[in-house]
């Protein structure tokens, strides 16, 4: 594992986040559901590369929530639960814990609206 590399991921991951909610704001839907595929891979691999050290927090719970409010908003709904409990199965600090619960209970809702 290597923290910087780990590091470089995340931060591109979030510069094509942004990327992706500029487009979207220009109205080029498009483009922004490309971006944010894009950042969802580079954030996945970046929780991936971090998942099982867990004495690494709060930077491997925050590459998961990062990671699953991606998927949450590629509409990849069991994705983001997963990234969710690999996060909360470590030792997340309590106030990045209650933010992942927070986007668990926002995946729950999405895939209660699906199923109506």
């Amino acid at each position: 594992m290597n923290l910087e590399q780990i590091n470089d991921l995340h931060e591109r991951a979030m510069g094509l986040a942004e990327a992706a909610i500029v487009a979207r704001a220009e109205g080029d839907e498009a483009t922004s559901r490309e971006r944010f595929q894009e950042a969802l891979q580079l954030a996945r691999q970046a929780a991936a590369r971090i998942a099982s050290h867990v004495g690494e927090e709060p930077m491997r719970s925050v590459l998961h929530r990062s990671a699953a409010s991606l998927a949450l908003n590629c509409e990849e709904y069991r994705l983001a639960e997963k990234l969710l409990a690999v996060g909360l199965a470590g030792d997340p600090p309590a106030e990045i814990a209650d933010e992942m619960r927070d986007l668990m209970e926002q995946v729950h809702a999405h895939r209660e609206l699906l199923v109506w």
